[in-house]
This record gives C-alpha cells, sequence and structure tokens, in this order.
C-alpha cells in the first residue's frame, strides 16, 4: 500500500503473524488505513489458504516453519532488518479481525503527534463485544498488569496484541521470546528501558475462527505461565 500522509511523513510497517487465518486475513489487509507502507504477513505453518488469501491482498507474504507467536513476529523484524530503508514506526496487528485495523491511526497517533515510543491498544471492557474475550484471558490481562504495576509501578492495563512502537526502541528492546511471551516481554523491556509509553481504548470484536491460544485449555495454561514467567523473571533482575 502506499502511503499518503501522516503529520511527519513517517514511515509504517504493519507485521500480521497469522496460523490459518483463511477466512479472516482479507478482511484484516483491506481494513488498514493507506497511511502504511507495507503490510508483512507471516504464516506461521498455515495449512489452510491464508498465504493465497493475504498476497491477492496486496501483503507481502513470509512463512515461518516453527510454531509460535515470537518466531513469527521476529522473522517480520528480520525481513525489515534487511530492507535498505528502514521504517519509523512498526504496528502488530492479529491475523484473526478482532481488533479493528481501521484504527491504526489511533494507535499510531501518540507516535506521530506526541513523540511516544510505544502505544498499546487496550481492549477496555465498554469497548469490548461480548464474548470477545475469555475468562482466562481477562483474568490473565488483569493479573499480569498488576504485578507489572506492583513491581514495576506500570500503568499498564492490557497485554493487547494491537500496538505500535518505534523501529529504533523496538530493536533496542532485543526481542527473544518465541511464543506467548511476546508481548508482555515487550511491554517488561520498555519500562526497563524507561520508554515513554500510553495506552489507547480500541474496540474488540469475537474473532473470525477458533483462538489457537485462548480456544484450548492447553493454549490458555501455556500462555498463563510463560506471561507470568517474563513478570517474575524481570521483578528479580538488577
Amino acid at each position: 500500500m502506499i502511503k499518503t500522509c501522516t503529520k511527519q511523513n513517517l514511515s509504517i510497517k504493519v507485521i500480521i503473524p497469522a496460523y490459518n487465518e483463511a477466512d479472516s486475513i482479507t478482511h484484516v489487509i483491506n481494513d488498514i488505513p493507506n497511511i502504511v507502507d507495507e503490510i508483512i504477513v507471516v504464516s506461521n505453518n498455515s495449512t489452510d489458504n491464508t498465504e493465497i488469501n493475504a498476497k491477492k491482498a496486496g501483503a507481502t507474504l513470509l512463512t515461518e516453519t516453527q510454531k509460535g507467536y515470537g518466531y513469527a513476529c521476529l522473522k517480520g523484524m528480520e525481513y525489515i532488518a534487511n530492507q535498505n530503508k528502514k521504517p519509523d514506526v512498526i504496528v502488530f496487528l492479529d491475523g484473526d479481525y478482532s481488533d479493528y485495523p481501521d484504527e491504526l491511526t489511533k494507535i499510531v497517533a501518540p507516535i506521530i503527534d506526541d513523540d511516544i515510543d510505544f502505544v498499546i491498544g487496550a481492549r477496555v471492557k465498554r469497548l469490548r463485544e461480548q464474548g470477545a474475550m475469555t475468562f482466562p484471558q481477562i483474568f490473565g490481562n488483569w493479573l499480569s498488569t498488576r504485578l507489572m504495576t506492583l513491581f514495576f509501578g506500570a500503568k499498564f492495563t492490557d497485554l493487547g496484541p494491537f500496538r505500535a512502537i518505534k523501529y529504533e526502541k523496538l530493536l533496542h528492546l532485543n526481542m527473544e521470546d518465541k511464543t506467548y511471551g511476546w508481548t508482555v516481554e515487550m511491554q517488561l523491556k520498555a519500562l526497563k528501558q524507561k520508554l515513554t509509553y500510553t495506552e489507547i481504548p480500541v474496540n474488540y470484536r469475537n474473532r473470525i475462527g477458533v483462538s489457537k491460544v485462548s480456544g484450548t485449555v492447553k493454549g490458555a495454561i501455556f500462555a498463563g505461565f510463560k506471561i507470568l514467567g517474563w513478570i517474575f523473571k524481570y521483578s528479580i533482575k538488577k
């Protein structure tokens, strides 16, 4: 896609990890505002038509055979690192159409207008469709953000996957988690490195298809352990 305008003419690229999101990925891509320079879909071992549909919709398609949300995000970052012209801002967005991609302008606005380093799209209750988040997700977000407040004085209320960050700041975080701990790792490292951050309330709806994490007991438990593991690791780190 071609960028039409931003206040400071910033370059924005979007990374979308996707595993078997054939029914939703076209909707996600088509709803992303045209201020974005490139949409990068990373197919994480998809076995359906995710890859075909992503390419037809105009996205750059990458494949990552090692399963894991973090693996897919890191693949997207590796691709960008090998480009000659680097972006100013990276936006991460899920491929299940639970977020509203057209709200990307809201997510990047604090970076463009106020020079904030890092922005989380917060899935607040008043803007959340009934059933869009499971009880384990709601409780896990509450517990994780409370612990971050307790240990680090953080003001986060959500671990929402719809987020934007300055590219250079993202590189300095040295992201390493390969699976479900990706989002909380980013937030913890942002706190440690004293990045400026804010949350923007976003709408959130029931996803298309079945969640690979919250939709299974195993996925929810594993994600919970990963997230809490990162928090406690950083709480004792000097």
